[in-house]
Formats: C-alpha cells, structure tokens, sequence
C-alpha cells in the first residue's frame, strides 16, 4: 500500500506515468512483431504451397480464383500486343537504371500482362522506341503468377488518376494491374505473368525473377525482446522505488 501512495504521489506519478505508457509500448511493440511473423508465415506458406502445384496452362484451362494463385508455376501461348504495352520507371538492371516492359499477351482465353523485362532508360523514353522490341508471331511464356502492387512501396509515389488532362499512362510508376486494365481497350486477367529468367541472355529485355527468403526472419526473437523489455520495466519499477526509501 505504501508503495502504491508512493508511485502516484505527487514526487513519483510522472517517472509512473512513463514506465506504464512505455510498458504498454513494448507490449504493443511485441504484438506487431507477432503479427509480423503471422504474416510471413502465411506468405512462406503461400509460396510452398503453388510451387508444389503443378504448372497452370491457361491455354487449357482459366480459373475464376486465379488472383490467389500468386506465385504459381503458369504457361500460355499467343500474341503480343505492342500497341498497349507500357512500362514501369524505376527498375535496375545491376546499378544501371531502366524500365520493366509490360505488354499485353492475347490468347483464346483472354489476355494477361506480361512482364517482358528490363530495358535501358536511355532511348526508351516513348512507346514507339519500344517496338524495337517486338518478337511478332505466336509465342509461349513460362513463368510465375503474380499480383500486381496496388498502393506504392514505402517512400513511392503513386500514379496521376484518369481524367480530362490524363487519358492513358505510357510510364507507370507501379504495376496496379487494375487500374492499367482500365486503359486496355480489352478485358485483362486480375493477374501478370512474370516469365522464367534467361541466364544466357544480356541483351534487353532481361528478364528476371526475385530471390524470395522463405524462413521465418527475426520477427519472434524481436517480440521476445519486446516482451522483455515490458516485464523489466513494469516489474523493475517497483524495485527501484523501494530502494529510494
């Protein structure tokens, strides 16, 4: 009881108020971070699970559910469409600075964005330096399904909104496979394929594919350490007050 007047009496109650706020802080802290492992793991999980599945020919066959098959092993034969393609600014190809080539792949069942590759920034400033480019004729993609990236990355910038002034974007800032569809003067798969790298391959586009860490990270030695840092404050406290009788 004495210790209780003590740590809200007029002397003490700021330094109380701190440690109980920076307690429920760290407890905080250590929810996110286990919430943090919650979701990689979901993502790890996601991962294994449609690189075990077989591969997707959408030739055969075109599922409804096909967005939440992110990172599934898909092939589909058809034919470029050069004349609405587009590109995504800020790509690297080692420290050298380029676009992503994303064109339309038409096939019976519809047409999907594929990501061609990278190409250099210097001369490829419109559509038409692009069709140096084209591989015309039927052609057949391998690759991953993936979703395209709605909102920007931390520190991006999103892209100007359709209307009177912008009509179409040739030059995008993300690849939001939704809003791009809206300028397609056909329907496009909620999806965009990223093919299989070519190690043999230097001449633009490049493709590539990106190095996944599938483990769990540091997310629970974080929370652990969060967790801690609560119980020495809220329980090393009251010790301390005890020591300045």
């Amino acid at each position: 009881m004495m210790l209780l007047k003590k740590m809200f009496g007029r002397s003490w109650l700021l330094a109380t108020l701190l440690v109980f706020a920076g307690t429920a802080l760290c407890i905080r802290l250590g929810i996110w971070q286990l919430d943090r492992l919650e979701q990689r793991r979901a993502f790890n999980a996601q991962v294994t699970s449609m690189r075990s599945a077989e591969m997707l020919n959408l030739n055969q066959n075109l599922p409804g559910d096909i967005s939440k098959m992110e990172w599934r092993r898909v092939t589909v034969s058809g034919e470029y469409d050069f004349e609405n393609q587009v590109v995504l600014r800020n790509q690297y190809n080692g420290d050298e600075y380029g676009y992503h080539l994303i064109t339309p792949l038409l096939f019976d069942g519809g047409a999907v964005l594929v990501d061609r590759g990278w190409i250099p920034a210097d001369g490829n400033d419109s559509p038409a330096a692009w069709r140096k480019y084209d591989q015309a004729g039927q052609v057949t993609v391998a690759g991953q399904i993936r979703l395209g990236q709605v909102k920007p990355a931390f520190g991006g910038v999103d892209d100007p909104e359709f209307g009177p002034d912008v009509k179409r974007l040739d030059i995008w800032n993300n690849l939001n496979v939704a809003r791009i569809s809206e300028q397609s003067p056909y329907p496009l798969l909620t999806i965009y394929i990223q093919p299989d790298a070519d190690e043999k391959n230097f001449e633009p586009p490049i493709r590539s594919q990106p190095v996944l860490d599938l483990t769990e990270g540091p997310h629970l030695g974080y929370a652990f350490q969060w967790f801690l840092f609560a119980t020495i404050l809220f329980v090393g406290y009251p010790f301390y007050l005890r020591r300045q009788d």
